[in-house]
């Protein structure tokens, strides 16, 4: 069965650069749009966690979602995260990007309810029913306390719509599942520092907040993976990419590295809003030395070296 929408590519969730009192700096916002769509990234992704919209209010992340969509002007698929506590927020959220003209939607598990499978299927066909817009599922029990299981896949995965997921659980086990039994919802990698072993296992796509500062290096790892079909190179760049991974996955700090990432590549991110701080000195530093050292050994991966 052809999915209603293609999952093909690195899809960047965006970061929301800020002023020095937290307002939106949306001029900023708009050259970072610029510098991934020339930079090759096969999608954007507004109102996701990387985007900080845990700091914001829902009419906030449809003024962030409308400017995107309006400055994208369809150059790259357009996917609006629904995300939130209350299943009347999601759809409005879902309602906004229907009218909007965005491609998708992407649709987690309410935090902290905690609500069981067949509870949140239920709400995730809510949603489906009142935007009927193609729908990427995002699986994060680390941050939303459950897993998308098998009852929950069996409910939702009769929606048409339903076409992929972003895993994000870190549990190879899932990536076997979802390859294996539910081969009509398209598999995108949501787990970094797994980016190899998802691609190995069928995996076109991958969702990655580091694109947002290295995107041509996440694109690589995916041409030679994913288009290529070449693992020896791709392990390459894998391996080259993890010391970043180790940063981002493990330390802590995933939103402050990857704001202070966008700086580095020249582009402006700004501050964050309470209650995450930005990076010291020495983190910051350790986080060039990382880039410095990634870009310089994918470069010569990509001259045949």
């Amino acid at each position: 069965m052809t999915p209603i929408f293609k999952m093909s590519g690195i899809y960047t969730p965006l970061v929301t650069p800020h002023h020095d009192d937290g307002s939106f700096n949306l001029p900023a916002l708009a050259n970072n749009i610029d510098y991934l769509v020339d930079a090759g990234v096969h999608g954007l992704i507004t109102g996701g966690s990387t985007g900080e919209n845990y700091t914001q209010t829902t009419a906030e992340r449809i003024e962030l979602a409308q400017f995107t969509h309006n400055h994208l002007a369809g150059r790259l698929p357009l996917i609006v995260g629904t995300g939130t506590l209350r299943t009347d927020d999601s759809i409005e959220m879902a309602v906004a990007a229907k009218d909007m003209g965005a491609d998708a939607i992407l649709l987690a598990t309410p935090p902290y309810s905690v609500p069981t499978e067949r509870e949140n299927a239920l709400n995730a066909l809510a949603i489906d029913r009142a935007a009927d817009l193609p729908i990427i599922l995002y699986n994060y029990p680390g941050r939303m306390g459950v897993n998308m299981g098998e009852e929950f896949l069996d409910r939702v995965g009769r929606s048409r719509n339903v076409c992929a997921i972003k895993e994000s659980s870190g549990d190879i086990n899932r990536v076997h599942l979802l390859a294996r039994d539910y081969p009509h919802i398209q598999m995108s990698c949501g787990m970094d520092d797994q980016a190899l072993e998802f691609f190995a296992w069928g995996a076109q796509s991958w969702i990655c907040a580091g694109s947002n500062f290295l995107p041509r290096e996440h694109v690589a790892l995916w041409q030679a993976c994913a288009v290529n079909g070449d693992f020896t190179k791709g392990r390459r760049i894998m391996s080259a990419m993890m010391p970043l991974m180790r940063v981002l996955e493990q330390g802590g700090k995933f939103i402050q590295n990857v704001k202070h990432g966008v700086e580095i590549a020249g582009q402006t991110a700004g501050g964050l809003r309470p209650p995450l701080k930005g990076l010291n000195k020495d983190e910051k530093r350790e986080l060039a030395q990382v880039i410095r050292v990634l870009k310089t050994t994918i470069n010569d991966i990509q001259a045949g070296n």
